[in-house]
């Protein structure tokens, strides 16, 4: 990995330099020894699976060891780890996520923030709106940070970089690809080009091995490289312009166990019970898991039949609500002012982890009753409301 041939591989990631003012800024601080936090967030890839050890392996943390190396002051203890990956999760869930696991409710101002979706978005219902949505969030922050997409990629060769590229050359902003990186050269011999196979590169259909995780990091070292030695925009970018694909989420926000009785009048019903077995998350540079989504509303074998009924105020409402290999639970019906809108079914992939569907979204914000009970079928099996994301 030292070789023209390597470091010819890496240069063919950047897709697009962009405007790099706020990069640059970054940069310009760290090299003073101010304060720099680096925020990651994305699917599982983020969260550094296939890498080991997971928490120092994974292509976040090693393209923060560089950032460090390249521009912190003093071994760059000023330079701040932030990482809120989580597997098999899109940006619809991302958007949501956001204030909580990057902005750490307000505590953390991120200077750099790397999104990752590009693998995991095909579960977005909108179809790019939620992550332009999400990138907003993130850029319209009042300290103005870079936002740099990152497309990463399966061994199939798939990634939805097509779909969602268009959103960073809207808004002028750093994009790097993993895949124009590693792919064409995939099919090469050694003879003919060849510097990573399939095999060294991935540790399943998914996810990248320690070498994978490396080039990844390697490629946004070379962005950042490439940005230090250019000279800086005049300009900021334009960001209040009509979006690309859609902005409709910019301003959805997390409501759960914690904070719901403060914003919506809610009847918790069967669904008063707490689930503690959940996804785990190993969340910045811990080696342990995080419980995702531990503020809930569980419905267990035990509890009454009573619908859970939250009546509130907004635009759109999404449901996060708990994924599980378990047979005992079961299926629930979502009513939305007295109209079955969804049934969902928590096995349906099963194995525990969240997912997010769409209840509503309306342009005009207005009085909504929800109403969640389990199917008939489904009465005496458990059914976990992880949250909601309103707007």
């Amino acid at each position: 990995m030292t070789d023209e041939a390597y470091s010819e591989l890496i240069v063919k990631s950047l897709l697009n330099k962009g405007n790099n003012k706020r990069l640059k800024t970054a940069i310009e601080k760290a090299k003073r020894g101010e304060e720099v936090t680096v925020a990651y967030i994305g699917g599982s890839i983020t969260h550094g699976a296939g890498a080991n050890p997971l928490h120092t392996e994974c292509y976040a943390y090693r393209s923060y060891s560089t950032f460090k190396s390249m521009f912190g002051k003093d071994g760059g203890d000023s330079i701040r780890f932030i990482k809120a990956g989580l597997g098999g999760t899109p940006s619809e869930l991302g958007m949501i996520r956001y204030q909580r696991d990057v902005l750490r409710d307000g505590a953390v101002r991120p200077d750099i923030v790397i999104v990752e979706f590009a693998v995991n978005d095909a579960d977005d219902e909108t179809e790019g709106n939620c992550y332009e949505s999400l990138v907003l969030k993130a850029l319209t922050a009042d300290n103005a940070p870079a936002v740099i997409l990152l497309f990463s990629v399966f061994e199939s060769n798939w990634n939805l970089q097509e779909r969602l590229a268009p959103v960073g050359y809207h808004y002028e902003l750093p994009m790097v690809s993993i895949k124009d990186a590693v792919v064409d050269q995939f099919q090469k011999t050694k003879d003919e080009g060849n510097i990573i196979t399939k095999e060294q590169f991935f540790s399943d259909i998914y996810h990248p091995t320690n070498a994978g995780h490396t080039i990844m990091a390697d490629c946004l070292g070379w962005l950042l490289a490439e940005t230090d030695r250019s000279a800086m925009d005049r300009e900021d970018i334009v960001i209040d312009k009509p979006p690309v694909i859609g902005n409709d989420f910019v301003h959805v926000r997390l409501l759960d166990r914690a904070n719901g009785s403060s914003i919506a009048k809610i009847s918790e019903g069967g669904f008063d019970a707490t689930d503690t077995e959940l996804q785990l998350a190993e969340m910045d540079d811990h080696p342990y898991g995080t419980p995702q989504f531990p503020n809930n509303w569980m419905h267990t074998t035990d509890s009454s039949n009573h619908n859970f009924t939250m009546t509130i105020r907004s635009k759109s409402l999404l449901l996060v609500y708990k994924d599980s290999g378990s047979d005992d639970y079961g299926s629930a019906n979502i009513y939305v002012d007295g109209a079955l809108v969804k049934v969902v079914d928590p096995q349906a992939v099963k194995w525990t982890h969240c997912h997010v569907v769409i209840l509503y979204t309306e342009q005009e914000s207005r009085e909504h009753t929800v109403e969640i009970g389990m199917s008939p079928k489904h009465v005496g099996k458990k059914f976990t409301i992880l949250g909601f994301g309103l707007s």
